[in-house]
């Protein structure tokens, strides 16, 4: 369980109610400078183009995060993917921070309907993660952020993104997936426990898929 600290959740919900609208804020993950990530709103399609163009097990991610839903309870989440193709294993995922801790929700852990045009629309809430044999808990606790990425070598195109019924739609800015971990964040887990904000990141970051090993 994640340890409470008040005055941490009280600062979270002052930043929150200055930008409580809900927006997704792409960016990447690329400690090494790869430069094989890449996020991009496709204003065509109103569509968020992610890539990794490099082995999974490289330490890089591309995604976006969601703001305006920190303080609320997790109800449900959803994005559309151009294909069926391009959901490889649990990327592209949500990762859902909350006061008892981090939870994954990748497109592989529920059931897609197949839409009209082709695409496929990932749904996640408590009864769709059931109904999928329940592969991963379902987020509890209140939301502290949330964002949404790809950390397995190859593309994504997703639309429709969508969290608590709330239509996200792009805003300026650079995502950060390693905040949770930042100003001694690392600290307050304990399951799993961190060593250090490095090992918190990798987890936060990369945890479903080549790095998910905490030693």
């Amino acid at each position: 369980m994640r340890k409470l600290l008040i005055a941490s959740v009280l600062a979270t919900a002052l930043v929150f109610s200055v930008t409580a609208s809900a927006a997704l804020v792409p960016g990447v993950y690329d400690p090494g400078n790869t430069g094989c990530v890449k996020a991009t709103f496709i204003k065509k399609t109103k569509s968020l183009h992610l890539e990794k163009n490099c082995p999974t097990a490289t330490n890089a991610a591309a995604g976006a995060d969601v703001t305006g839903v920190s303080g609320q309870t997790f109800q449900s989440a959803s994005f559309t993917l151009a294909s069926t193709s391009q959901c490889q294993g649990g990327s592209p995922r949500f990762n859902v921070d909350t006061t008892t801790g981090f939870f994954f929700l990748g497109c592989n852990n529920v059931t897609p309907t197949t839409n009209a045009n082709g695409t496929v629309t990932y749904t996640f809430t408590a009864a769709t993660l059931a109904a999928a044999g329940q592969q991963v808990p379902t987020p509890t606790g209140t939301i502290e952020s949330v964002s949404v990425l790809i950390d397995v070598q190859g593309i994504a195109d997703l639309t429709k993104v969508t969290v608590n019924g709330k239509l996200q739609k792009l805003a300026p800015g650079h995502a950060d997936f390693a905040r949770p971990c930042k100003r001694g964040g690392w600290k307050s887990f304990s399951s799993p426990a961190f060593k250090n904000q490095g090992q918190c990141v990798k987890y936060l970051v990369h945890g479903r898929n080549a790095a998910n090993k905490i030693a």
